[in-house]
């Protein structure tokens, strides 16, 4: 028995040399690695769509100040006519008398002689008669189509993911400002091994999920040509989930946790009712979408039916306990916290994006096929991929092969999806000029290309290699996350609920919420990626501990500064969402009118 375990001790401490001789990893020339100029080439293209938005914004800018201009102009000319004597404004009255008995012979705006146009006949002026036409403010009747009680489930399941979202980022950026100022208290409840399951939950449960559910809720009813199968559900389902985020931030802060990794840090009990929630509203939703009143199932709900049922499944089995011992354990972490993201947070949301983008744009979507090969290729791919963030683990290595391949195997459904989102802007990018909503679209659908090709390119093990365990993995959650998941939802919103509510908040607000979470993400994940790389670098050259975390201070603080700006435009959001839906009750829907008339 001793000879057995010196013999496993030694081999244990072979591992690094049989990692090292089998892969021969050196950190010479590591800007040439594939990986890195991948990442380069992913960050340059954000940097890039950010300015031309930029430019459109600034255009747009300018070519209201030119209209005020000449409505200036226009109002000097009329404080002329004022003062003009009788004879003057008589010749202008006949001109006018004139003008009303006028008819085109319609030649006026054609052939080659320039446009003129004394009469005032001319709106609207279009050079591209490919582009859609299409009103951005356009009032339309979907606020009377809709009944008070999916309004009433849409506003309090985006107004409860508006809360957690305002006090879970408070709690990262107080999170963040410990980096800088650890000393600043001496609470055991206010430590940051308590606080950071608290943050990550909040926003993931709180934040993220209430807000897909209550958007999919409209998706649901809205492309079944049905109303809700149960709305009774619907509550049962809001007030679980907002329990379980209660109880579970509780019972963090006092030091009570699952331990069993990331992202499910709730004790079982807790994550009991989140579970419940997810099935009374995946059966609301099935027999909602079984009872449909036309015979297709459109694209959005195959995503988010399928979403919930991995959901359901990934919750059983992180929580199941008898086959996690020991490394067990681990490649349950690996399943459950790839799955969460990818299967419940992106999926769901490719669902949703699938509805509001169309809808917002007033065009149908680009291509079926694109989005039946993307879902197909996403439940293919994306459940084999977890083990990525345990290279050079004692994991078997042929399964460290297999996640590495089906992570480079997620090109397919990213270019997919991110092709058929592009396509159906195609013709409407006009419209960056008039709204947000755009926008938010636009940058979440070039963040879900960058943030999963760059997670694909970080498996790779060079990659894995100088970023795992650093900060860097800290701003690709944030990009993917943040940029892809919280743009998307925040696009959503915006482009429902004023339809729904009849009230649009301001674009000055709602441009600002957007510059600040954009500029407020982009500080935060560029110091990080540069920081992180710098980190593993240290480590891997052999240097003390404490160097890495030296160097990283002036990165933690362009991290607070990001995360700063993040917070403020969440207070902008929680804002806007407030004036979208006061008073929205006051405004009957069509049912409710009927109902009065049959009465």
């Amino acid at each position: 028995m001793k000879n057995c375990k010196i013999g496993i001790l030694l081999f244990l401490m072979a591992i690094p040399n049989l990692i090292s001789a089998q892969e021969k990893i050196t950190t010479d020339n590591w800007l040439s690695s594939p990986g890195i100029i991948g990442t380069f080439i992913l960050i340059a293209i954000v940097m890039i769509v950010a300015i031309i938005i930029l430019f459109i914004k600034l255009n747009g800018y300018i070519d209201t100040m030119k209209r005020r201009q000449l409505d200036k102009n226009r109002m000097a000319f009329d404080d002329e006519l004022v003062a003009m004597d009788g004879a003057d404004i008589d010749a202008i009255l006949e001109k006018r008398k004139a003008a009303l008995t006028y008819k085109l012979k319609g030649n006026e705006l054609s052939g080659d002689n320039a446009a003129i146009d004394d009469k005032g006949l001319i709106q609207r002026v279009e050079k591209d008669p490919n582009n859609a036409f299409f009103d951005e403010k356009k009032k339309t009747s979907l606020s009377l189509e809709t009944p008070q009680e999916l309004k009433k489930i849409v506003i309090y399941y985006i107004g409860a993911a508006a809360f957690w979202l305002v006090l879970g980022t408070l709690i990262g950026q107080y999170l963040g400002m410990k980096f800088l100022w650890p000393e600043m208290d001496h609470q055991s409840w206010l430590s940051f091994g308590r606080l950071r399951p608290v943050h990550t939950n909040m926003v993931f449960w709180g934040w993220s999920s209430l807000a897909m559910i209550g958007l999919g809720y409209f998706v649901i009813a809205r492309t079944s040509n049905n109303k809700i199968y149960n709305y009774n559900w619907a509550w049962y389902g809001w007030r679980l989930i907002n329990l379980t985020v209660l109880l579970g931030s509780l019972f963090l802060m006092a030091g009570i946790n699952n331990g069993g990794g990331e992202y499910r840090e709730y004790i079982w009990p807790v994550m009991l009712l989140f579970a419940i929630g997810l099935i009374i509203t995946f059966y609301n939703f099935y027999k909602t979408v079984a009872t449909r009143k036309i015979s297709e199932i459109y694209i959005s709900n195959w995503f988010i039916l399928a979403a919930l049922i991995w959901t359901i499944v990934l919750a059983t089995i992180g929580y199941l306990p008898f086959y996690q011992d020991g490394l067990g354990e681990t490649v349950i972490q690996g399943y459950y916290m790839h799955q969460g993201v990818g299967m419940w947070f992106m999926t769901f949301t490719l669902g949703l994006i699938y509805y509001y983008l169309p809808s917002a744009l007033n065009k149908p979507i680009y291509s079926y096929s694109l989005g039946v090969l993307a879902f197909w290729t996403q439940m293919l791919f994306y459940t084999m991929i977890g083990t990525h963030h345990f290279v050079f683990s004692p994991l078997p290595w042929w399964l460290q092969t297999i996640a590495i391949v089906f992570s480079a195997g997620m090109v397919i459904p990213v270019v997919a999806g991110t092709t058929n989102f592009l396509m159906t802007m195609k013709g409407s990018w006009s419209h960056i000029s008039k709204s947000y909503v755009l926008p938010f679209f636009l940058v979440g659908t070039i963040f879900y290309f960058v943030g999963s090709m760059q997670g694909s390119v970080q498996a790779f093990r060079f990659t894995n290699f100088v970023w795992h365990f650093t900060d860097f993995n800290v701003a690709h959650s944030h990009m993917t996350m943040y940029g892809i998941i919280a743009f998307f939802l925040w696009a959503c919103i915006y482009a429902i609920l004023p339809k729904l509510t009849g009230r649009e908040p301001a674009q000055v607000f709602v441009g600002a919420h957007f510059w600040l979470a954009f500029i407020g993400l982009f500080a935060y994940m560029m110091s990080l990626m540069a920081g992180g790389t710098f980190k593993g670098l240290s480590w891997i050259d052999g240097e003390p501990f404490i160097e890495s975390v030296i160097l990283m201070k002036p990165y933690w603080v362009w991290r607070a500064v990001g995360g700063s700006l993040m917070f403020v435009s969440h207070l902008v959001f929680a804002y806007n969402f407030y004036y979208m839906v006061k008073g929205y009750t006051k405004k009957p829907s069509v049912t409710q009118k009927v109902e009065e008339i049959t009465v």
